[in-house]
């Protein structure tokens, strides 16, 4: 929309009116203000749902991998050969056996249920989502018969445990006696605290060499499950295709998509509620603007007409007025741009501080899965809010405009 000087002249001087119109400056100014509320309120939880999403599927993805075969009753004796199969398919970058098995835990009096992770220690060792969340230790203190184990800080909050604390793993699976079978107690040393992120996870995992899994749960040299990675998660299910086939009977395969269906699909209906209802605020501030608008038409009908009378076209008026509408629709755009980026910056720091001032915790892990507030902004969502703010402001400014466009001086100036 290309404005002539004087077009734009008149436009920005109708964007400030003068002092007997300061109610027209302050409906204006609401309805930037709600542009600039909805446009950052979107920004702020779609890019939250966003980081929310990113962060879980990272976290479990990168502790369980894109799919896991599960041996039937806990074990898969072939398991090397499975696993030399699995890694010959194409798109598959790895696949590291381990074992997983609930147990229990005591220390000083408390009980805490577990579950035991038993991998091999090259394979610990490069699992950056372990490694990489090391709150307290070394992974390399645990080796194959060195005893130690690794435990979530949850775990270790729940039981008071501390690096160099020897904690006692019950197993179900012990020596049979005439009584029945008797519960194996062995005691491990905390090695290192980890601090994966997932609340769930650091509450109940504790990680220990693979050698020392087989030993506290009998079970040889046998393992319990493959973890496999590819090279996209997306087509987790066509590349895993053929090794389900072929071990249909021997093994259940399960995949990323299935262990978390229900959590990812409530994230996505979830974003899709949130950006309708949040798209309601930007509505109601083109019906804001719509309002100032019409206000000012009628407030500035005797300028209108004379302009008319001077040559200014209906055309001329539409795009003022139009202008004027688009413009007030723009800068609240930019500005909630800036406020969402402003926030979603300093997040965590406005989270603690509303906890601060209401004495609540805002942010519970247990309740919300990750241990702090993610974000993750998407620049098409952003560039699609853009778009759909500007078009609602664009459209409020259609009737206003054709009402002043549509103004006839001859009526308005008859008794002038």
């Amino acid at each position: 929309m290309l404005l002539s000087r004087y077009e734009r002249m008149i436009a920005g001087r109708y964007l400030l009116p003068g002092k007997g119109e300061r109610f027209i400056v302050l409906v204006a100014g609401f309805s930037l203000g709600a542009v600039l509320l909805g446009v950052a309120a979107l920004v702020i939880v779609m890019s939250v749902m966003n980081g929310f999403r990113a962060e879980l599927f990272d976290k479990i993805v990168g502790l369980n991998g894109h799919a896991v075969i599960q041996g039937y009753g806990g074990q898969l004796p072939d398991w090397r050969r499975i696993q030399a199969q699995v890694k010959a398919t194409p798109g598959v970058t790895s696949a590291l056996p381990l074992i997983e098995q609930p147990l229990m835990a005591s220390y000083n009096g408390r009980v805490e249920a577990i579950l035991l992770r038993g991998m091999r220690t090259q394979d610990l060792r490069g699992n950056p989502a372990i490694t990489g969340r090391i709150v307290v230790g070394s992974i390399a203190n645990l080796s194959d018969g060195s005893n130690r184990i690794a435990i979530g800080n949850r775990l270790a909050e729940a039981l008071g445990a501390d690096i160099g604390t020897e904690i006692t793993l019950i197993s179900p699976q012990g020596p049979a006696t005439p009584f029945g079978t008797m519960p194996r107690y062995v005691r491990y040393t905390v090695g290192a605290i980890f601090e994966i992120g997932v609340y769930d996870y650091d509450k109940i995992y504790v990680v220990m060499p693979m050698a020392d899994a087989q030993s506290l749960l009998l079970m040889g040299d046998t393992v319990g499950n493959i973890e496999v990675q590819t090279n996209n998660a997306d087509r987790v299910g066509e590349i895993m295709a053929p090794i389900a086939e072929a071990l249909r009977g021997r093994a259940a395969l399960t995949d990323w998509r299935q262990m978390n269906a229900q959590l990812f699909q409530a994230l996505a209906v979830e974003q899709v509620a949130m950006f309708t209802v949040l798209c309601i605020i930007i509505i109601v501030a083109a019906f804001n603007i719509a309002s100032s608008l019409i206000m000012l038409v009628r407030a500035k009908t005797r300028d209108i007409a004379i302009l008319r009378t001077m040559g200014a076209t209906r055309g001329a008026m539409l795009r003022i007025f139009m202008a004027v509408g688009t413009t007030i629709g723009i800068l609240g755009t930019a500005a909630g741009l800036m406020v969402g980026a402003l926030f979603l910056f300093f997040r965590q720091d406005v989270v603690d501080f509303a906890g601060w001032m209401t004495g609540q915790n805002l942010w519970d892990p247990s309740i919300r899965y990750l241990t702090e507030l993610p974000s993750k902004p998407n620049p098409v969502e952003i560039v699609a809010i853009v778009i759909v703010s500007l078009l609602f402001s664009f459209l409020a400014t259609l009737y206003p405009a054709f009402k002043a466009a549509s103004t006839d001086p001859v009526q308005v100036l008859r008794y002038e």
